[in-house]
């Protein structure tokens, strides 16, 4: 079984930055997707970023040039640093592995 747990989220004005941390245990014999997601009020949960086991990433749009998806394989880690931070980036974000979800992270970004 998978464990994942995410770190990382808080309150920020816009503009600022905050880094996520998702931190994985237990038994993952291969990852086929890492990705983060997020979940806003009253919304459906979206993609934010993906990275496969190539190092190839994928962004949503609107995440585009401020938010960047990185793994450290070693120490089963992934992170999302998110740069530029808009009101409307505000949700509850979770990592993903495969088909294991984290907790999740409340991430706040007052205007």
């Amino acid at each position: 079984q998978v464990q994942l747990v995410e770190s990382g989220g808080g309150w920020v004005q816009a503009g600022g930055s905050l880094r996520l941390s998702c931190a994985a245990s237990g038994s993952i014999f291969r990852i086929f997707l890492m990705g983060w997601y997020r979940q806003a009020p009253g919304k459906q949960r979206e993609l934010v970023a993906t990275i496969i086991s190539d190092g190839t990433t994928n962004y949503a749009d609107s995440v585009k040039g401020r938010f960047t998806i990185s793994r450290d394989n070693a120490k089963n880690m992934m992170y999302l640093q998110m740069n530029s931070l808009k009101p409307e980036d505000t949700a509850v974000y979770y990592c993903r592995i495969n088909l294991n979800w984290g907790q999740g992270t409340q991430v706040t970004v007052s205007s």
